[in-house]
């Protein structure tokens, strides 16, 4: 486990009303309504249908304080099993603790450890405290590929 003042372990389901809270903020950060219900459905879907990991941290007071959520898949060209790191959560009072990286630290090595040839993200352009951590432990920013998305409503 990553040394931080926060335990990291892996999720239960009986973390989801916790999770569901942290996720509901994380929603908000990317302007998204509140919506808790929401959150608590999705967070129980992923953990019930094994579809994500989710790391949590717990402060002293055994409250979570951060998540991060990987979802595996697969590389084609690799021909092998990689992870998403899709989410990463740190609560307000709790930033600057070095929370994120303790979760990056233990999905990291969650990953290699299941057979994946690589972990993925990606961030906001401007977001540049969360490129200076991903930096930090030594991934690298890919500079040879565009991301396109679609959604329904575009045609």
């Amino acid at each position: 486990m990553a040394r931080s003042r926060h335990a990291i372990r892996r999720a239960t389901i009986d973390d989801q009303d916790a999770i569901a809270e942290l996720f509901d903020q994380y929603r908000q950060f990317y302007k998204q309504p509140s919506d808790v219900l929401l959150a608590r459905a999705f967070i129980k879907e992923r953990i019930l249908g094994e579809q994500s990991v989710l790391f949590v941290a717990e402060n002293a007071d055994r409250q979570l304080a951060g998540f991060c959520q990987l979802y595996p898949t697969f590389c084609s060209v690799a021909a092998a099993p990689i992870y998403v790191l899709y989410d990463l959560y740190v609560a307000p009072t709790s930033r600057g603790s070095g929370l994120g990286r303790a979760l990056m630290l233990d999905a990291q090595p969650f990953a290699a450890a299941n057979g994946a040839a690589r972990m993925d993200l990606s961030t906001a352009r401007t977001n540049a405290t969360a490129q200076a951590l991903y930096e930090s432990l030594g991934w690298r920013r890919d500079n040879e590929f565009f991301a396109y998305r679609w959604t329904p409503k575009d045609g």
